[in-house]
């Protein structure tokens, strides 16, 4: 018989050659089991010596150019649409498939007959789900320009947080004498919110306030600039419920109700003068969880750029969740940052000008009535929280900031010798090198030193061992009472109490921000 591959085609053992006879030809299956049957021992005759082997002979092997067809065949048969010369590899911990050839491969093909053969091509689908969103939106999966909420990607993995994007926009602005900040944020877990965006710039509303007695047109034209920002930014967000305060220089000003009103007319923002003792218990509720846990008493206060805010907090065996409730006396010095350096100057201070200053303030406090006692309790019993650029500026300076940072400074201790050292190390430099240290700059520079004298008048009549820095004041406080108010901490604890699980029962609780 002729071989069309390779001409005479060897002869087998006399009785299968007899047997063989007429046999139609053999299909391809067929010729995988003569080469899954060779003995290893078997080696390849040519014509001429196959012609005088006996019938006990082994079946020799096929022809080099006969193997190399049947495995192109099978490469091709193995092919796929994602990779075309790339055999699917077994799964870890599984051996490879049987040789076609074998008995074993014949039984597998008959038990998978009419069953899709296994591919690599899941692998290739796989990985188009988790597609980067540029080749999604070249593939046109998606719109051509997708704008996602703030942080979410950054929050993702946290399945907690899911319904928090769900949550409403709280908004609180402040326009003190000296900055003016917007904050616009979310509630999360019960007395906490995640900031979703924030403003801060420094106005000085308040800079020749003192001895004119009103507000300047330079100083209303910087604070209406920044103003028109916030705008833009609430404009541009779902805000639930807002409150857009003034402080003490639309207070003091006799032109600060027709400002308030150009301000109305000029960016849409309504803002309401709070009074001092609103102040004061707003500075109390922003700062609430920086309160230890141990204190029995504190002394908080706020050193701002036209006033100075000092609230006297006792608590008892039942703390209310409210801390502002425990408020047992308050005041609000007419001195801030920038009167008192316009009055002593703040670009050069000398000791003999730093001490008038502490004495000016010292003599303001002396009309404060207030029980002497609340400094003598234990000392793991009181402590003072100041809330101001001012000790947030002595915090970075003691830490040695390469660069302001907030998470590092709010909520830091500070014992009473170290900011005794801060404030002795200010006072040695001049006007330049202030303005260098990037916890300072050249914004705050002249004004540092009148706050470290607002806090030393304050250290004198309440004398502590340890001071605890907050870098949060009346938004923070704003926020907190307008979520309170509306029950949005409430809400979501009954909807968690009566759901019976987590916010999302496909992936496990995570915690909030």
């Amino acid at each position: 018989m002729n071989d069309p591959d390779s001409g005479v085609k060897p002869s087998v053992s006399g009785a299968r050659d007899a047997e063989d006879t007429g046999r139609p030809k053999r299909s391809r299956r067929r010729k995988g089991k003569q080469k899954g049957a060779t003995s290893p021992s078997a080696v390849s005759l040519s014509a001429g010596q196959a012609t005088g082997v006996s019938g006990s002979a082994e079946r020799p092997k096929a022809n080099e150019a006969g193997d190399s067809t049947r495995r192109n065949k099978r490469r091709r048969r193995s092919k796929t649409a994602g990779s075309e010369n790339v055999r699917p590899l077994a799964p870890v911990g599984q051996r490879e498939p049987p040789e076609q050839g074998t008995a074993e491969g014949r039984r597998n093909r008959r038990k998978n007959r009419g069953k899709k053969a296994p591919r690599a091509v899941p692998l290739v689908a796989e990985a188009a789900v988790v597609q980067h969103p540029a080749v999604e939106q070249a593939n046109g999966e998606r719109p051509a320009f997708h704008m996602p909420e703030p942080r979410r990607d950054a929050a993702a993995h946290r399945p907690a947080d899911r319904d928090v994007y769900d949550a409403p926009l709280y908004a609180a602005l402040d326009l003190g004498t000296n900055n003016c900040r917007l904050l616009i944020a979310q509630p999360t877990r019960p007395g906490q919110f995640r900031v979703v965006d924030a403003f801060s710039r420094i106005v000085r509303l308040g800079e020749g306030l003192a001895a004119s007695g009103q507000l300047s047109d330079e100083a209303m034209d910087r604070s209406v600039e920044a103003l028109k920002i916030c705008a833009a930014k609430l404009k541009n967000r779902n805000i639930r419920r807002a409150r857009l305060i003034a402080t003490e220089a639309c207070r003091a000003a006799v032109n600060g109700e027709a400002f308030l009103e150009r301000v109305l007319e000029e960016t849409g923002l309504d803002l309401e003068i709070i009074n001092r003792e609103t102040e004061a218990r707003l500075a109390v509720s922003g700062c609430s969880s920086l309160v230890g846990r141990e204190a029995k008493s504190v002394v908080l206060f706020d050193i701002g750029g036209g006033s100075s805010e000092i609230a006297v907090i006792r608590i008892g065996d039942n703390r209310s969740s409210r801390l502002a409730n425990h408020i047992t006396h308050w005041t609000s010095l007419p001195v801030g940052v920038v009167t008192l350096s316009e009055r002593h100057g703040g670009r050069d201070v000398t000791p003999e000008s730093f001490a008038g200053m502490v004495s000016e303030v010292e003599g303001m406090l002396a009309n404060f009535d207030c029980p002497g006692d609340v400094a003598r309790a234990a000392p793991e019993d009181f402590h003072l929280i100041g809330t101001s650029g001012t000790v947030t500026t002595l915090a970075g300076v003691h830490l040695d900031l390469p660069r302001y940072d907030r998470r590092r400074v709010d909520g830091v201790w500070l014992s009473d010798d170290e900011v005794t050292a801060m404030q002795a190390r200010l006072l040695s430099w001049d006007f330049s090198a202030r303005a260098a240290n990037p916890c300072i700059g050249p914004d705050r520079a002249d004004l540092v030193l009148a706050g470290c004298a607002i806090l030393e008048a304050i250290r004198k009549r309440w004398p502590s061992r340890r001071m605890r820095v907050a870098d949060r004041g009346l938004r923070e406080g704003l926020l907190t009472d307008m979520m309170a108010d509306d029950g949005v901490w409430r809400r979501g604890r009954h909807r968690r109490n009566h759901r019976g699980g987590p916010r999302n029962p496909a992936k496990p609780e995570g915690q909030a921000s």
